[in-house]
């Protein structure tokens, strides 16, 4: 009984598992365009590629955009335009949001009774 449960278990993971598996880029090799051309087509968008290579059914490039900032981005192999890109500077892409979200202003309670002398009600967790 045991074994057929784990067998039944094995086998309800598995579609989830090929899903985390799954290519970005869906395209036959046949229908690929060549290196060359990924690359003119980076360079064409003002990267400066440091690394071109096949990476989940996609051209990935490693490299640094216009500013200088660190890229890394994957083309569609067939027309080569952007299916992702990410920004890499060495920092944690929301710290660095959070750090650069401008502050809130104080919130002011509403017109209502249950707020005295224009103070929120403190709440205590004993």
């Amino acid at each position: 009984m045991k074994t057929l449960l784990l067998a039944v278990a094995a086998f309800a993971v598995l579609p989830a598992v090929a899903a985390i598996a799954d290519d970005d880029c869906h395209v036959p090799r046949s229908a690929w365009q060549q290196r060359e051309a990924a690359m003119q087509a980076a360079t064409g968008l003002g990267w400066r590629v440091e690394k071109i290579e096949a990476d989940d059914g996609c051209w990935e490039v490693k490299g640094r955009d216009a500013q200088g900032r660190r890229i890394k981005a994957k083309l569609d192999p067939a027309t080569l335009q952007v299916v992702k890109l990410r920004h890499r500077d060495g920092e944690d892409d929301r710290a660095r949001d959070r750090d650069r979200a401008p502050a809130a202003a104080p919130a002011t309670p509403p017109a209502n009774p249950l707020f005295q002398n224009g103070t929120p009600p403190m709440v205590r967790v004993n």
